[in-house]
């Protein structure tokens, strides 16, 4: 996304038309150096003085002149939206532990990866984030209602077990009758509680409620729902000694992200699956406001002014 910079003091950026100017003069006086050079030689003092290398000259005056833009810039009173850690706010992992969850395409199966990625993903949080869990294979619950004890929430997710079939849809509400449980801001009691639902399957719905129109449902409460695909396109279980393919359906948990209006992502491993959830506690952990950005461009003023100044002093420099 393309920042949108505003500034509070945009008159001041008038000054920013000495930038042409003084480029304009640079190359004024080297084409005044150049044809001097060819119409009268090269003097007896050029002959003795050590040869200054272009480039450095060039590294100083661009870097000067950057400088003073940056410096500009930041005259003006630039703001922009920026990442700002969110003070309150409801994550309820909803997790898939069907059948299909003991796969072994992912080590040492599925559902023990997913396990402690979900812990890891814990730590990721802000402190005062209330989390819930919920669990869902044919039927879904609330495991732990939104706490900001995490260890409460590690324990419930290590103490979960697989069952049969799998209800996306009903996780989704279960997920959401969780967000419902929230407690009150105290400073705003009447607002409702900022949140999201991170739901990890690796199945297709084959019970229950249809997801999408649980999908529906987070939308219109303004909950949106990150959706995890994990697994792989080879996994399979073995039942009555037969092998089942148990492929990731990355289809339906697109849809029901783009329906609530969250984002879909996709992990075969666990340490991708890791990274997933350090991306979905950023997007979740912070809200973009508009803040004066001065001091990011005084720093690059700074930035290129010590940059023109090394240029300086290493043409004055003679090294052995």
């Amino acid at each position: 996304m393309i920042p949108m910079i505003t500034f509070m003091e945009g008159q001041r950026l008038w000054w920013l038309l000495l930038i042409p100017v003084l480029l304009v003069l640079y190359f004024g006086l080297l084409h005044r150096k150049s044809t001097r050079s060819r119409t009268s030689g090269i003097s007896n003092l050029d002959k003795v003085l050590p040869k200054q290398q272009a480039w450095k000259r060039h590294i100083a005056v661009g870097a000067a002149v950057l400088s003073l833009a940056a410096l500009n810039v930041a005259f003006a009173k630039p703001s922009d939206q920026v990442d700002v850690p969110r003070d309150r706010a409801t994550i309820v992992l909803t997790l898939d532990v069907s059948r299909s969850m003991i796969a072994e395409d992912v080590q040492p199966n599925r559902l023990d990866a997913a396990k402690e990625a979900a812990k890891e993903f814990l730590g990721m949080l802000p402190a005062r984030f209330n989390v819930a869990l919920v669990a869902f294979a044919g039927s879904a619950s609330v495991v732990v209602a939104p706490t900001t004890d995490r260890g409460l929430v590690s324990r419930a997710i290590e103490g979960l077990e697989v069952a049969p079939s799998t209800a996306i849809g009903e996780g989704v509400y279960s997920a959401l009758d969780a967000m419902a449980l929230a407690p009150p801001d105290p400073d705003h009691p009447d607002d409702p509680a900022p949140g999201a639902i991170v739901l990890l399957s690796d199945g297709f719905t084959n019970i229950g409620r249809k997801s999408a129109s649980a999908a529906e449902e987070a939308k219109k409460q303004g909950i949106p729902i990150y959706t995890i695909a994990y697994g792989t396109e080879d996994g399979y279980v073995v039942d009555g000694g037969r092998r089942e393919p148990v492929p990731v359906n990355h289809e339906e948990l697109q849809r029901v992200a783009d329906i609530s209006g969250g984002k879909k992502f996709a992990a075969g491993s666990e340490s991708e699956l890791k990274q997933v959830y350090a991306s979905i506690a950023e997007q979740v952990g912070y809200v973009k406001e508009e803040q004066e950005v001065t001091e990011v461009y005084t720093g690059y003023a700074l930035f290129f002014a010590l940059l023109a100044a090394c240029a300086v002093i290493s043409l004055g420099a003679r090294w052995p």
